[in-house]
Formats: structure tokens, C-alpha cells, sequence
């Protein structure tokens, strides 16, 4: 037995416990840029997913394709006051729609966070969404079942992930310590440094995230052997950022933590791998 049992479990939101392949904050961002008349990939729109909804903006307009494209259509470069405009005036609007679209709870959820409760683990919640949106998708949420003890937002904290404020709030709010007993999960990149920043454990899920970018009917037609390698892929993203394990879906979780606190892996200390800076996604 490790010396410390996980009593915190800290859970992503869309494309870990909702939004299977995570879709919702996707679309917004297109339709923000594109009536600015830039056209920006679903690829590029996903590739900062896991940070704060105005950071994720922010280094969507810091790509080499998108300051391209203003500056051949504005005649100058982008300001600190055009990220601001486009996030209120377009994606603000887009993504309230959209997280009512999105809200599904993943399979397995709940009876993951039944198992969970059954060992006395609480249960929080942390979101890149900004606080109206992410009301929508806590409510959606709770008509299916699933009421974390906690939810915290990005916009509630002075810096949203990889920063580890947001974890550092549930723990304080649910009166959880020391780090060694918290388990933060997630299906960014940022969720995992978060998790690192933390001193907490930190685990990846692959099957519901961003990067497989599938919705669950387009996943489970995959052959077995897409899904491993597809799997491979998100997997290695995660752990390279330091993942102390990597689970396919949030049904794995209970039988991870029955082998974390077995002692079957090591909690590693926050390194320069793990530094708090937005502009490195």
C-alpha cells in the first residue's frame, strides 16, 4: 500500500467525462475566425485544446497560418484588442450554443464515479469554459446523473491550465491534502501539466479526447487495430508531457487507482517539462 490513498479525483470536462471526441469547443472557433474572414483547420482549432477558452484563442491568432491571413486581409498585424473583440463578439455567442449541443456524458461515466464514491474518493471538476458556458454543460450534466462535489472554471482562477490553481481550489474547497492524494484526469496536454504543476497524480484518457477528434459512432467503427494505433498516437502526446499513465477510457479509472495506491507507480516531482507556459501548446 503507498502511503498516500487517493481521496481527490479531479475530472476534465469535455472530451473526458462529456462531449465524446470533444467537439463543442471546436466549431466556435472556426466560426469566430471565419467571420473575420480567416479560415483556421479543425486540426488548428483543436491544437491548444486544454487551456483557458481566451488563452486557446489567443494561440490560435499566434499561428503562422492565422497571422498570415490577417495580415494579408487587415493590413497589420493583430492586437491584444482583436483577440478580446473576436472572443466576445464571435466565440462568446458560438460556444454557448454549442455546449448545449455537446453535454453527453461519455460511457462509463457513471458508474466510474459510483465505484469511486463506494471508496470514498470526491469528486471535482475543472473546465477550460468560461463560467456561462460551463453552467450550461453542469446542468446538462446533472439531468444524466453526474454532480462533482466540485466544479471550478478557468475564469475563476488567475490563470487557467497548465497552470494548477483550479486543482489547488477543489482541494482547498473539498478540504483534500497533500497533493499525493489527488488524481487529476484529462484528455489534453494541458490537463496533464496541470496536473504535474500540481504535485498530484496525472493521467491521460485517450478514446473520448480531442486528439482522436472522433465522435463515438465514427470511434467504435474503427478495427481494432485503428483504435490501438490511433490510441498509440494520443498516448504518446500525454505521456510525453509526463502522464503518469495513460487509460483508454474513464472506465479504467477504478483499477488504475487500486494500482497507484498498490504502489505500482512513482510520483514524480514537478520539472522544467512541466513550466506554466500557454504559448509552448
Amino acid at each position: 500500500m503507498s502511503n498516500h490513498l487517493i481521496k481527490l479525483v479531479v475530472f476534465d470536462w469535455a472530451g473526458t467525462t462529456v462531449d465524446f471526441g470533444c467537439f463543442s469547443p471546436v466549431q466556435p472557433f472556426r466560426l469566430a475566425l471565419a467571420a473575420e474572414g480567416i479560415g483556421v483547420s479543425i486540426d488548428e482549432a483543436r491544437l491548444p485544446m486544454g487551456l483557458s477558452k481566451l488563452d486557446h484563442l489567443h494561440a490560435i491568432f499566434e499561428m503562422s497560418n492565422v497571422r498570415r491571413q490577417w495580415r494579408e486581409k487587415f493590413q497589420r498585424e493583430w492586437t491584444e484588442d482583436d483577440v478580446r473583440r473576436v472572443y466576445e463578439d464571435g466565440f462568446v455567442p458560438q460556444q454557448l450554443q454549442c455546449a448545449k449541443d455537446h453535454s453527453d456524458l461519455v460511457p462509463g461515466l457513471l458508474q466510474c464515479i459510483q465505484r469511486l464514491r463506494k471508496r470514498n474518493i470526491k469528486i471535482a471538476s475543472t473546465t477550460g469554459y468560461f463560467r456561462d458556458a460551463a453552467e450550461i454543460v453542469f446542468a446538462r450534466a446533472a439531468e444524466q446523473g453526474y454532480e462533482p462535489d466540485f466544479c471550478i472554471c478557468g475564469t475563476d482562477v488567475p490563470a487557467g491550465r497548465p497552470a494548477p490553481w483550479m486543482i489547488f481550489r477543489a482541494m482547498e474547497a473539498l478540504n483534500v491534502c497533500p497533493p499525493a492524494a489527488v488524481l487529476k484526469i484529462g484528455d489534453t496536454v494541458p490537463d496533464v501539466l496541470a496536473g504535474i504543476n500540481a504535485g498530484a497524480w496525472s493521467v491521460g484518457v485517450t478514446d473520448t479526447s480531442s486528439s482522436m477528434g472522433l465522435s463515438q459512432a465514427e470511434f467504435e467503427a474503427l478495427s481494432d487495430a485503428e483504435k490501438e494505433n490511433r490510441r498509440d498516437a494520443c498516448a504518446a502526446a500525454l505521456s510525453d508531457a509526463g502522464a503518469h499513465a495513460v487509460i483508454p477510457s474513464i472506465a479504467s479509472l477504478p483499477e488504475l487507482i487500486e494500482r497507484i495506491e498498490a504502489g505500482e507507480f512513482e510520483l514524480q516531482r514537478p520539472s522544467s517539462a512541466s513550466e506554466l507556459q500557454v504559448e509552448s501548446f
